[in-house]
């Protein structure tokens, strides 16, 4: 999806963002993404570009999966309206364009690690750090696969 197709998508409805890598997409993603879209009435996931996920430091073969692979999953979620790819390390561009109503992110963060939700307070947007399902991660699940 384009950021102009999510802008027209959004037309009139309470928009929910959400961002991150999703190179591997497991339960604690799916259970996030669901309670992230029971917010609102649209559910746009900003995806990191495979360049922006090398430049966080994720490991040197990160991302596992490409950007095209990685929103072809999350787009095939029911509770995930769209999702687009965005190029710098963090999403504060595609947040001043889209104004979401809602900014989610998991409970790894606090809202002072988040440069974007200055942002999204100053149009007075909320920003909410979702639990995580504990032990579930990418990092994790990676680790378990290579040391076998």
């Amino acid at each position: 999806m384009t950021l102009e197709n999510a802008l027209e998508l959004r037309a009139g409805r309470k928009l929910v963002f959400t961002n991150g890598v999703f190179d591997i997409l497991h339960a604690g993603h799916v259970q996030y993404l669901t309670q992230a879209r029971q917010l609102g009435d649209l559910l746009i996931v900003g995806v990191n570009s495979d360049a922006s996920v090398r430049r966080l430091g994720k490991g040197p073969d990160r991302p596992i999966h490409f950007l095209d692979d990685r929103i072809a999953v999350l787009e095939a979620l029911r509770v995930v309206d769209g999702a687009v790819a965005f190029e710098e390390d963090t999403p504060e561009n595609l947040i001043s364009q889209l104004r979401p109503e809602v900014h989610v992110k998991g409970g790894d963060y606090t809202e002072d690690q988040l440069p974007e939700a200055k942002i999204v307070r100053s149009y007075g947007g909320d920003v909410v750090i979702m639990e995580t399902l504990a032990g579930r991660s990418t990092t994790a699940a990676l680790r378990k696969l290579w040391s076998e």
